[in-house]
């Protein structure tokens, strides 16, 4: 063959002569194959016409001239269908045989790649090129490129490719949709790759690998893969079973590659439990890393727990690494990701993560211009994405989670006047210069970096039996069941409870100290009842805003400003916008705030409305009139008096 240039279409002499060695005696073979005349009836009936061509197989030449001798003979006695028939043929000799799929025109590149047929295409080192009826070459790619298996997501059912191609000397792989590679318009893609493919080789690319998968459909090894982390229905945990190959996004494959074992276990074991013995806060958020494994198989909901505290050194950043290094590396940027990303990246992250911890760092990176941050407890706590339209009318699949969330920060992750349910879904918890989670914050980050990985995996083993999962279930259910007898919220309690069964089960299977957590150790943490209740925190705020503003409550002199009501007795009358105003601004929902006011007797009401009028200043308005508080609060619990002067509460 006479060497090839770069340009696509390459002319060759017409009237150039081609030459084949052809051993006589295989020609003399040819001739005696089909010197035989076969009946119609042997055609349809019998096997003897096609098992005579069949025996040439493995000499493609000698195979090609059978075939086409043998079609004609039958067409001659009335069989016209003669190469289908034996195509047939071939298929049921190959899975009696487990014979190898018949290679008409084999792909010929160096590497270590399975031989396909490349059907009407030439594949070399050359590249991908083909030559027409007239002798031309029309290269569709200037380096070899070809797909070597076959993808099914066991997930979702969708099939892609692993291709395979060289480009600068080296063979590069990729995972690649086949929304893409059957796309003319998508295709081009590749180029970002380093696939030598644009708008005018496009079309002949897709044809290509139609046809390519086409012809080698049975040869091509079919592998389930996944797209994602956790549990993975009737096949085990991801990233732990054998045999599943990552076909998911190209932006995820570094946490993908994150979740790993290396180093030491022994030496990850000491740091871990000394770093429980010597802080209770570190033995939580240490086992709210486990409890993310717990969450599918127990029912259980997405929660948060958030460390914060203004003060520098309490060693919040290297507990989040701890809790990373039970699955993988701890290192930032792979496995620890910020609050520094977008709601949609946020949900697809929780997704892909699926049911292993998402770890996010430094909350303050969320927040605006204002102070306020953009970061809503909502979006991750229902474990469920938003749903979206595609071009093509449809929807996306909704990305969906079950697993604990972990965060750090400078600040409480919730707002006070945040809604029940965000304040319940989070186990919030201090860390203050006198109570810091991680001593030795340097000696603990360095061993940890060099060993990981190795106890989530443990973890996920011990759950692999029935027996194991309804024993996990019971225990679960006994500290369910005795926190909730406290005066602490069901949320909270399902979240305390699964971090508790989660170091029951890694006291047992890892650390081996005899030192599980106890329900006394998590429940000073845990938002009680009254904490939760937005109308409670409402009605508290709106108190402390009438006495802050107190001289916009009097009347005459006193008030040289505005005017906001007034104060008679036991009762504040607010005028209705003034009241609207000062609940919006903290971000309570007025509507919402006066409900709850109304059916727990905090504001006198006129029938149905939540409103009484009232004449200010001469002028008859709508005040909501708030019941304030005694002078010795009745929220008041027996924790918040100790230590307190009683005297401040006028008893004595």
């Amino acid at each position: 063959m006479r060497e090839r240039h770069s340009d696509d279409i390459i002319d060759v002499d017409a009237n150039e002569e081609k030459h084949f060695d052809i051993d006589m005696s295989d020609a003399e073979a040819v001739k005696t194959a089909v010197a035989v005349k076969y009946t119609k009836d042997d055609f349809l009936y019998t096997e003897k016409p096609y098992e005579a061509i069949y025996d040439y197989k493995n000499d493609p030449f000698m195979h090609n001239l059978k075939i086409e001798q043998m079609a004609q003979q039958a067409a001659e006695v009335g069989v016209k269908t003669f190469k289908g028939l034996y195509k047939n043929y071939v298929k049921m000799r190959e899975m009696q045989r487990g014979a190898n799929v018949i290679i008409n025109n084999p792909t010929a590149f160096s590497g270590p790649y399975m031989q396909l047929d490349a059907g009407k295409y030439n594949v070399d080192d050359g590249g991908v090129y083909l030559i027409d009826e007239s002798g031309n070459y029309h290269v569709i790619c200037h380096h070899p490129i070809i797909p070597f298996e076959c993808l099914q997501n066991i997930d979702t059912g969708e099939e892609k490719l692993n291709i395979a191609y060289r480009t600068r000397g080296e063979w590069q792989e990729k995972v690649v949709s086949k929304e893409i590679l059957y796309n003319s318009r998508n295709i081009s893609q590749l180029v970002k790759c380093g696939v030598d493919v644009s708008s005018e080789t496009a079309k002949e690319l897709v044809s290509y690998f139609q046809e390519i998968e086409s012809l080698n459909r049975n040869s091509l090894p079919l592998k389930r893969s996944v797209g994602r982390l956790g549990y993975i229905n009737g096949a085990g945990f991801s990233p732990y079973v054998e045999g599943l190959t990552f076909d998911g996004e190209q932006n995820y494959s570094t946490i993908f590659s994150a979740i790993k074992s290396h180093g030491s276990y022994e030496k990850w074991k000491k740091v871990a439990i000394d770093c429980r013995k010597k802080s209770v806060i570190a033995k939580i958020f240490l086992a709210a890393s486990f409890a993310s494994a717990l969450i599918q198989p127990l029912g259980g909901l997405p929660f948060f727990v958030h460390l914060w505290g203004v003060d520098s050194g309490t060693g919040k950043t290297v507990a989040l690494m701890l809790a990373a290094s039970v699955w993988g590396t701890p290192e930032m940027g792979e496995y620890i990701q910020t609050f520094n990303s977008t709601v949609v990246g946020h949900e697809r992250t929780a997704a892909f993560l699926n049911s292993l911890p998402f770890l996010i760092d430094e909350l303050q990176l969320s927040k605006d211009s204002h102070g306020r941050s953009r970061f809503d407890v909502y979006q991750l706590a229902q474990g469920v994405g938003r749903s979206r339209g595609t071009k093509t009318g449809g929807i996306e699949r909704t990305p969906t989670w079950r697993n604990t969330i972990l965060t750090t920060g400078e600040s409480p992750i919730v707002g006070g006047s945040a809604g029940a349910g965000a304040v319940n879904r989070v186990i919030d918890i201090e860390c203050t210069a006198n109570n810091i989670v991680i001593a030795d914050g340097m000696a603990v980050s360095a061993v940890i970096k060099q060993n990981y990985g190795f106890a989530g995996r443990e973890f996920v083993a011990k759950l692999s039996s029935q027996k194991a999962l309804t024993m996990t279930q019971e225990v679960y259910n006994d500290y369910f069941t005795k926190l909730c007898k406290s005066d602490t919220t069901e949320k909270q309690a399902m979240a305390a409870a699964m971090i508790l069964t989660a170091d029951m089960i890694a006291e047992a299977s890892v650390f081996k100290t005899n030192e599980p957590l106890t329900i006394d150790d998590i429940s000073p943490y845990l938002q009680t009842k009254k904490s939760v209740s937005a109308g409670e925190r409402g009605y508290q705020y709106m108190c402390d805003w009438v006495a802050s503003n107190s001289k916009r409550f009097a009347t005459g002199e006193d008030n040289n400003g505005e005017v906001f009501g007034l104060i008679q007795g036991d009762f504040a009358y607010i005028i209705r916008s003034k009241f609207d105003e000062a609940a919006s601004k903290q971000g309570f929902d007025t509507r919402a705030l006066l409900s709850w006011l109304k059916s727990n007797g905090k504001i006198l009401v006129r029938g149905r409305n939540n409103t009484r009028g009232k004449r200010i200043g001469g002028v008859n308005v709508e005040c909501v009139v708030l019941r304030l508080p005694d002078e010795t609060p009745d929220y008041y619990t027996e924790e918040e008096m100790r230590g307190t002067d009683i005297s401040d509460f006028g008893i004595l």
